[in-house]
């Protein structure tokens, strides 16, 4: 594997980047749910990159703006939830690069703004409300942007959804390079990986650095925004084309999504996950959200209680989000 991941990291090198993240980010053993289920838990802390109020997004981020600077961009539309963490993220990158950053959010404006929104427009970020909570909405009303301001003379740099392209998924093959490093660190192996797939670029990611480094290990998305099917198709295309880009390929089988801890929709609340999250703060001390890592968190717990992890050593990845704890609905 060392060869491997020689290779996958001198074929990234090629990209252009621009650092943001404080890497590698801490990866310990989840004491209480270790001890209780007779199972290895360990937890991948990409809440704690560091830049923009952490969060996973800024490894894709890393590579985007890299990509930005390379092609003189100047300004930067993207789109995403109310609470969308990446598009806080991507106004905190634009900000630091000096581009303009315009953010489309759907959901309509709020009576005043809380948690990401608050930090959006304390980034300088322009904000352009949709109301409308159809993804393919934010997207035209992004193209609208993207012209005016090319009308206007701009150079635009547009990222879809979540960042969730070839170049951006690429930040996190990085990062499954940083997972296998962490498991020589710590001396063992992982066996499963567990996080929240929402827009399907993290996951492809992951799926990609498991084809590309020989890793055997499965990898399960919890959806938090689709049915299984769709999303799965989503990764795995993903997948392909950053595969491609890397000068590998990926099996259709090893994209793995579990579709049934969305509850009634993506960013609404579940008991399941809201009784996660207070077992992660009270017994761990670390916070989740109710629109990601809550939801990943409740399947863990509900494998865990059916004795679907039996004999594996475990990793969650914890991509961050804690900022919605302090939106307002």
């Amino acid at each position: 594997m060392d060869e491997k991941l020689f290779y996958l990291e001198e074929k990234l090198k090629t990209f252009p980047q621009r650092s943001l993240s404080l890497v590698p980010t801490p990866c310990h053993r989840i004491s209480y749910l270790s001890d209780r289920y007779g199972v290895e838990i360990y937890c991948k802390r990409d809440d704690l990159t560091g830049f923009g109020f952490g969060g996973n997004k800024s490894r894709k981020l890393e590579f985007l703006i890299g990509e930005a600077l390379e092609h003189g961009c100047d300004a930067i539309v993207t789109s995403g939830g109310l609470q969308s963490n990446f598009c806080r993220l991507t106004a905190a990158a634009g900000a630091v690069t000096d581009m303009s950053v315009h953010l489309v959010l759907g959901g309509g404006r709020p009576a005043q703004p809380t948690g990401n929104l608050i930090l959006d427009e304390m980034l300088g970020a322009e904000i352009h409300f949709v109301d409308s909570s159809d993804w393919n909405d934010w997207e035209a009303e992004c193209a609208k942007v993207v012209t005016e301001l090319e009308i206007k003379g701009r150079k635009v740099f547009r990222i879809p959804i979540g960042g969730s392209v070839p170049v951006g998924v690429a930040g996190y093959v990085s990062a499954f390079i940083e997972i296998m490093k962490d498991q020589e660190r710590l001396g063992l192996s992982f066996d499963h990986i567990i996080h929240a797939s929402g827009s399907g670029g993290t996951q492809a990611g992951l799926v990609v650095g498991k084809a590309l480094m020989g890793w055997d290990g499965r990898i399960s998305g919890i959806s938090v925004s689709m049915d299984g099917e769709t999303l799965e198709e989503l990764v795995f295309a993903l997948a392909v084309q950053t595969a491609a880009l890397l000068g590998g390929s990926v099996s259709r089988e090893s994209v793995v999504v579990a579709d049934h801890y969305i509850g009634e929709g993506y960013a609404i609340k579940t008991v399941a996950a809201e009784k996660a999250m207070e077992v992660f703060a009270r017994k761990e001390g670390i916070f989740l959200d109710n629109v990601y890592t809550g939801k990943a968190a409740s399947a863990l717990l509900d494998w865990l209680e059916k004795g679907a992890l039996s004999g594996q050593r475990v990793l969650f990845l914890h991509t961050g989000g804690q900022a919605e704890l302090f939106a307002k609905e």
